[in-house]
C-alpha cells in the first residue's frame, strides 16, 4: 500500500489552472454585446434573497453607469445568474464592468462563491443579423421556466415582465 498525495480538485475556487479561453480584450470593448454567466461554486444556494437582489440591482447600476453600459434582461437562479450587457460609448469596457460586479457583489454572496471566472458568450455583429441577440434575451427569460421555478401558465410567456414570486 502506497501513500497518495492529495490532487488539488479542479473545482477548488483558489486553483486558477483551469480557465475559460477569452477572446481578445476589444471584443468587450466598445459597443459590444456580451451574454454573461456567472455560477456559484458547487452550485450553491441559499444566498438568493430579497436583500441581495437589491444590492444586485444598486451594484449592476453602478457598474453601467462607470462603464456605459446597459443591461437589456437579467436572471437571478438559486445557483448563478444570467445577464446581458451592451457597450454604449467607445470606452465601455465590460471586463471592467464585470470585475467591479464581482468584487462588489461576492460578499452579498458569503458564504458562497463565485466561480473563479464568469463565462460569456460575446454577439458579434454577424450574429446579430440572425437574431442572436433575441434568442439570447428569450432564453434568459425562460430560464425559471425551464427550471419549474415559476410557472408560465400563471406567469405568461414573459416571467420577467410581472416579476413573479419564485415557488419554494
Amino acid at each position: 500500500m502506497s501513500f497518495q498525495r492529495p490532487v488539488k480538485s479542479p473545482r477548488d475556487p483558489l486553483n486558477r489552472a483551469f480557465s475559460l479561453p477569452r477572446l481578445p480584450r476589444e471584443y468587450y470593448q466598445g459597443d459590444a454585446v456580451v451574454f454573461w454567466t456567472l455560477t456559484i461554486f458547487n452550485r450553491a444556494q441559499g444566498w438568493l434573497t430579497p436583500v441581495f437582489h437589491q444590492q444586485f440591482q444598486k451594484l449592476m447600476l453602478h457598474a453601467a453607469a462607470r462603464e456605459g453600459l446597459a443591461c437589456p434582461i437579467y436572471c437571478l437562479m438559486p445557483d448563478h445568474l444570467h445577464l446581458v450587457w451592451m457597450g454604449l460609448r467607445l470606452d465601455s469596457d465590460q471586463v471592467n464592468g464585470m470585475a467591479f460586479l464581482r468584487t462588489h457583489l461576492e460578499p452579498e454572496l458569503s458564504p458562497a462563491k463565485f466561480q473563479p471566472q464568469p463565462q460569456d458568450e460575446v454577439l458579434r455583429a454577424e450574429q446579430r443579423k440572425r437574431n442572436a441577440f433575441s434568442k439570447v434575451c428569450h432564453y434568459i427569460a425562460a430560464n425559471p421556466v425551464r427550471a419549474e421555478l415559476i410557472d408560465e401558465k400563471k406567469h405568461g410567456r414573459s416571467p420577467a415582465a410581472s416579476f413573479p414570486a419564485i415557488r419554494n
